[in-house]
Order: structure tokens, then sequence, then C-alpha cells
């Protein structure tokens, strides 16, 4: 089973770059964020002509999520618990039944900035809301993948310039303390896992000002968190940093991982 995060930065704008990769990708379930579209306006159809199951938890213009799945779904819910009053369409998890079932928490975690004041507050609430609910995935005891663009850089090494980085939400010190409080829980980096001695990179998000993609002047903020019956099954991992090259490219390309489910 392969699994993929990708932060499409609005399907209707780059529909055509999420179609020509989802061709090749091989993906089983394909976890989207950023859709920036309500659930109505959506392009279902058009995904599930091409032998797609398709769930969605969007919002107008900002944000949203969306899972798209060759397998069968089960138990789809939306929202992350803890905060009935949190309208922002950022979190979606399903169980994607093949020869084992496995769990898929998909996300979108906030920004932050700037950094302090509201926005960030909002981030790390939401993160502690992320440990808890994670804690629960791990009291199931069944593979779990959760997974997504996360908004956090959590070491220097997943920046070219870390220096650029300091003061802003997704490398602040509380921001990668309350990443490290989730992952301490017993979550595996399935990029990280795979090169763990690298000091610098892998990318996963180029903005699109001043030559960062030409420059190679990226971030690792798109992550793959197993929980230990999911990293079990691992397989293998990449990065489709061709992605960005493409006509039309997401700041952000798709992450991967492979496991034997």
């Amino acid at each position: 089973m392969k699994i993929a995060t990708f932060n499409i930065n609005g399907v209707k704008a780059r529909i055509q770059a999420l179609t020509d990769w989802l061709a090749g990708s091989g993906a089983d379930l394909v976890v989207l964020q950023e859709i920036k579209s309500v659930d109505e306006g959506f392009p279902r159809a058009h995904f599930e002509d091409l032998g797609w199951i398709v769930e969605t938890h969007g919002q107008k213009g900002f944000n949203g999520v969306a899972i798209l799945s060759r397998l069968p779904l089960e138990d789809v819910t939306r929202g992350l618990p803890g905060d009935d009053a949190d309208e922002q369409a950022r979190y979606i998890e399903a169980t994607v039944v093949g020869s084992t079932a496995v769990r898929v928490a998909g996300l979108y975690l906030p920004n932050g900035n700037p950094a302090p004041g509201p926005k960030y507050d909002y981030k790390l609430g939401w993160m502690e809301r992320l440990r808890l609910r994670a804690a629960q995935l791990l009291a199931s005891e069944m593979p779990v993948v959760m997974l997504g663009d996360f908004n956090i850089i959590p070491e220097p090494r997943d920046a070219a310039r870390p220096a650029a980085w300091a003061e802003d939400a997704l490398f602040l010190p509380d921001s990668r303390a309350a990443f490290r409080r989730i992952t301490h829980q017993g979550w595996t980096d399935a990029v990280r896992i795979r090169d763990p001695w690298a000091t610098r990179g892998p990318f996963t998000f180029w903005d699109y000002q001043a030559g960062s993609w030409s420059r190679d002047d990226g971030i690792r903020i798109d992550h793959i968190l197993l929980s230990p019956q999911a990293a079990d099954l691992l397989l293998e991992t990449g990065i489709d940093k061709e992605a960005r090259a493409g006509e039309k490219p997401s700041d952000h390309v798709p992450v991967w991982a492979r496991l034997a489910a």
C-alpha cells in the first residue's frame, strides 16, 4: 500500500498538475491539503472518473483537506477533536482497507504567523489537540499513518538556511517542542528514518519567491508519522521532487511511504 501526502495549494488551480502526478504515482491513497474549496465545489467527478474514491473536508477559499483512494474507505471522520468551535477545515481520518487495515489521519497544521499573536496561539493549541488525538490513535494498536503539511521545520538540517527561519512560527522553539511532544509518543518519522544521518534536507517545500526552487532553498514541513505497527510494515519512502519543476506546480511536492499492507 502506497500512501502519499500532497499540499496541492488549490485543487482547481492545479487540477492538471495533480492529475498528471497521480497518473504516474502508483499511489493507493493520497491525502491533500489546501484544496481551497468547499465540499460541493471539489472536482469530485473528475477524480471519480479516474477511479478514485473521494472524501473531502472543505472550506471556502482557504485550508481544506481531502482523501483520494483506490482502496475502500471506512469510518471517515472530519475535524480534529477537542474544540467544537473550530471552523477551520484541517483534519480528516479514514480507515483504508488493504490486506491489512490502516488508519490514516490527514492534516494541514496551522502556519501560526505572525508570532507571537493569536494565530500562533491557535497553532500551539491545535498541536496540543493533535497530541491528544495522536495518543488515542496509538492506543488503538492498529497501523496508523498520520501525514500532511505540519508547517513545522523539525531540525536545522530541515532548512537550507535555518537562520532565515529563526523568528518564523514554523521553526520557533515552542513549535518544535510541540512537534517533539507528538513524535516522542512513539511515532516514526518515515522520511527521516531512511537517512537518519543526513546533514541537509531533504526538502518538501520551496517558496515561489526569490528563486527558491532554482537555488534549492527549501524546507521540510510535509511529514509522514508512523505508529509502531505501521513502522513495522514500512518498505520504502520517497519525495517526488520533480513535481515542483512541472507546469503550474504547487510550492510543495508529494511525500510517500509504501507499507506491506
